[in-house]
């Protein structure tokens, strides 16, 4: 494919164009030739006339396209399907409820173009709320029988500890540029898991390919935070149940797998359950647990996208 940009920012709209049309409005100046890919994840035609619409009469001087998907291919497969589109050297994937003001891009784009070994960074993200409270400035690695890590600096306000770049063991799936090289070399996103897990799966994969993973500080992103999803939805409750799972079962060696497998089903189960149950009267949120676990059993090949709220 003729590369004709150093940069393809890729984001999926889901029923969010306004927050798609905030973060786009938000892009600043780059020294780098950069293109917009904008996947409209089987929003449906009311959605991508108001994306249409608008790029009309927006006077910015990137340029913008609109992929269109008739279904919903979850995270994966909707980046999977602007990365096919992509003609930047770097493919920058990136929430559409996010916010990209007094962002220095290029400093994200020379992270990664430093050394040919480095195969991705994550920049610097906060709160989009005044307190810019951090959300990620680097992963801790992920323990192979909690399947929990954590984010470092979460919930601290910015300052000079978190201002240092340094490798880390996964991208954030709200914003990652990715070498295309290394995606050639290590495969595209993984889509079994639809929504949760795959940017950490895909970090994995780009890691036994032989590249490194950076967290960059002087680019900074600020992110809304679970616009598509909720915070606390069916939807989410599914697939974080379903997908931890599901990564052990791609990841671990089989004594490891069988211990996460235990983990999962005799602690972290019922103590979710349990505060499901207690703060939501419907039991819908521990329904979709349950749902999730019961098809990760079950071992089905067809993609499960629960019809909740």
């Amino acid at each position: 494919m003729d590369q004709k940009f150093d940069i393809s920012l890729i984001t999926i709209n889901y029923h969010g164009w306004q927050d798609t049309c905030d973060m786009i409005a938000s892009i600043p100046t780059t020294r780098l030739r950069m293109e917009v890919i904008v996947v409209d994840n089987g929003s449906g035609t009311d959605e991508t006339d108001k994306l249409d619409r608008w790029l009309k009469e927006w006077q910015g001087v990137i340029p913008v396209s609109i992929v269109k998907s008739a279904e919903n291919l979850g995270f994966a497969g909707g980046n999977n399907l602007g990365i096919s589109k992509a003609r930047g050297r770097l493919l920058f994937l990136l929430n559409n409820d996010t916010l990209l003001h007094h962002t220095d891009i290029d400093r994200l784009a020379n992270r990664v173009l430093q050394a040919p070994h480095i195969g991705g960074a994550s920049p610097l993200i906060c709160d989009a709320d005044a307190n810019e409270r951090i959300q990620y400035a680097g992963y801790t690695p992920l323990s192979s029988i909690t399947l929990r890590n954590h984010a470092i600096g979460w919930g601290e306000r910015r300052c000079q500890a978190y201002s240092h770049a340094h490798p880390t063991p996964y991208l954030h799936g709200a914003a990652m540029m990715v070498r295309r090289e290394a995606i050639n070399r290590a495969g595209l996103m993984p889509t079994c898991y639809f929504l949760y897990y795959e940017e950490l799966d895909w970090s994995l994969m780009l890691r036994r390919a032989g590249y490194e993973l950076w967290f960059e500080p002087q680019c900074l992103v600020h992110h809304k935070e679970s616009r598509s999803t909720g915070t606390n939805s069916p939807l989410k409750a599914y697939y974080l149940s379903r997908n931890r799972l599901l990564f052990a079962r791609r990841n671990l060696t089989v004594p490891k797998r069988w211990l996460a497998y235990a983990y999962q089903l005799a602690v972290v189960t019922p103590r979710t359950l349990i505060r499901q149950i207690a703060t939501d009267r419907n039991r819908s949120l521990a329904r979709a647990t349950l749902q999730g676990i019961q098809h990760f059993l079950c071992r089905s090949s067809k993609q499960y996208t629960p019809q909740y709220p």
